[in-house]
């Protein structure tokens, strides 16, 4: 079935956004179409017509953030013994899926009250609001057809390189990255636009946009637990994958493993990389039944 995934590593102006789309089809995907410059009218038009999409920006702010400004306005602010307390602070920069990223990446993703990437989630809000309006509500837990992604975890969770290659002045990693990418996903087609991925980490943000947008619709990625689904609602939800790259080629398994479910909300031991090593082989083990199961 032919399917079209859009992903966009939004920035504060259009200059710096990148769009990529994606055809899904025959086993195969295709970058169908790839920019660096994406206005908003680009974004909306090409989140329009997406069977699903992801977005590289912050879909909404802390809760706590939130009540902290509306206190602030009336002059009633709520403060604790210690003014310098880290982990005040801390639930007022980071949001619940921020925090679940840090638990299973050991990434700290950027604070969107407290990091310049606040000037993308504004323009972000607008976008949302206006895909709403044009009758395309979006879910902000990521529930619906477009999720809030994040490149740099995803890749980390897909086991490529993912540190060093935003840096402008270091192309090489860049180009090892695709080189990388496209030989974990030799299914993946970027035709002629393979240039423009090698010479822009945005345009490259924009293609591991699009194919977390895949994992999330075809249900292989982190989903809030239940306790967390009303915060996510309102503060956003990063879709981070849960299964291998090769996994969103042919669609989830019929069964998954329940540890693939990170209880973000449990304070888990700090021996990150061993609970990944062993989520990975559970879903790796799922993957091959599911092969033998439909060989046979």
């Amino acid at each position: 079935m032919l399917v079209r995934v859009v992903g966009v590593d939004l920035a504060a102006e259009p200059a710096r956004t990148a769009l990529a789309v994606l055809r899904w089809d025959d086993g195969k995907a295709v970058v169908e179409d790839l920019r660096v410059g994406a206005d908003d009218q680009a974004v909306l038009a090409a989140l329009a017509a997406a069977d699903n999409a992801g977005i590289d920006a912050p879909f909404g702010w802390p809760d706590a953030f939130a009540a902290f400004l509306a206190a602030h306005r009336v002059g009633d602010v709520p403060v604790p013994g210690d003014l310098t307390g880290q982990q005040w602070r801390r639930q007022l920069a980071w949001r619940h899926t921020d925090e679940a990223v840090r638990e299973m990446t050991g990434i700290i993703p950027l604070s969107v009250t407290a990091d310049r990437i606040g000037h993308a989630a504004m323009r972000c809000a607008g976008l949302l609001a206006k895909l709403g309006n044009s009758g395309r509500p979006v879910d902000r837990d990521g529930s619906g057809t477009v999720a809030e992604v994040y490149p740099a975890a995803s890749l980390k969770q897909w086991e490529l390189p993912w540190r060093g290659y935003k840096q402008p002045r270091n192309l090489g990693a860049l180009t090892e990255l695709v080189t990388a990418l496209q030989a974990a996903a030799p299914w993946l087609d970027a035709g002629s636009h393979d240039s423009l991925c090698r010479t822009s980490n945005d345009a490259l943000d924009a293609v591991i946009a699009a194919l977390t947008a895949r994992a999330a619709a075809l249900g292989l990625t982190l989903r809030p637990d239940p306790e967390l689904q009303p915060a996510a609602s309102r503060e956003g939800w990063i879709a981070l994958p849960t299964a291998p790259l090769t996994a969103i080629l042919w669609g989830p398994a019929p069964f998954q493993s329940r540890a693939c479910r990170i209880r973000a909300s449990v304070g888990w031991p700090a021996a990150v990389d061993s609970r990944l090593q062993i989520i990975r082989f559970c879903v790796r083990l799922v993957a091959r039944i599911s092969e033998v199961c439909r060989g046979s």
